[in-house]
């Protein structure tokens, strides 16, 4: 990517410069391979049924995040512009395309890349745009620019701020927002029940691993759910912030 993006043209993508750290990798094969050991080591903990779903689940993520890390790619091409996950592939013509902004990335370390960029579609809709950041693109504000500009020669005319859909983004960043937060609600939850469960192992009590690891976390996730999407726009700060103004490296 050390060449002028401008003569590059329309085509290009975007994948992983860094090889998979193999460090990452064994950490990820021991968590797991040890909490399917663990999961299974006492066939009176937990049903059959029950041991079962949990070990498909973790043997899903872990083959998930490999996927993800061997699969991710951001493809431009003369039609729009495409994102390659794990399993699918998302894709957005130039003409639906509203905006292309870089936003901080949050927690990050001062090693990493700092910035991520973002494409929002006219219906509000955002999608990451994956390996287009600094971390991975030298040339990344120039790179960014270029592909603002190649938008707005699709869109046959330049950007301008819509109200309509800047209200639409608002909205879906707060909805999106109520979903992160209901899922951490939850996950806390699990946590507690997963206290709650070993405790009453330990003093003898039925376990009943159903009832506190499953129905509970999911009614927790429904409740704070409901009740973060009904305060969506509490979620998002007010209009006005303009990611677009960003200085880039």
């Amino acid at each position: 990517m050390g060449q002028d993006v401008h003569e590059r043209g329309i085509e290009r993508e975007y994948g992983r410069r860094r090889r998979i750290r193999l460090g990452w990798l064994a950490l990820m094969v021991v968590v797991v391979a040890n909490s399917v050991y663990r999961m299974n080591r006492d066939p009176n903990i937990f049903g059959d049924r029950t041991r079962l779903v949990i070990d498909a689940l973790l043997l899903w993520l872990f083959v998930w995040a490999l996927l993800a890390s061997w699969r991710q790619r951001t493809f431009v091409t003369a039609d729009g512009i495409a994102v390659r996950g794990a399993v699918r592939t998302r894709r957005r013509s130039w003409h639906d395309i509203y905006d292309i902004r870089v936003e901080p990335r949050r927690n990050q370390r001062s090693g990493d890349s700092q910035w991520l960029t973002y494409l929002y579609d006219n219906d509000g809709r955002r999608l990451l745009l994956p390996h287009l950041d600094d971390g991975q693109l030298p040339l990344f504000g120039a790179e960014i620019d270029d592909l603002r500009e190649t938008a707005a020669r699709h869109r046959g005319m330049a950007w301008e701020r819509r109200p309509e859909v800047e209200e639409r983004i608002r909205r879906q960043s707060g909805h999106r927002k109520a979903w992160e937060r209901a899922t951490s609600g939850a996950l806390l939850v699990l946590l507690a029940m997963f206290l709650v469960t070993v405790w009453r192992i330990a003093t003898g009590r039925d376990a009943e691993p159903l009832l506190l690891l499953v129905c509970v976390p999911l009614g927790a996730f429904a409740l704070l759910a409901a009740l973060l999407h009904w305060r969506w726009k509490s979620q998002v700060p007010p209009p006005g912030r303009d990611f677009r103004e960003q200085p880039l490296p």
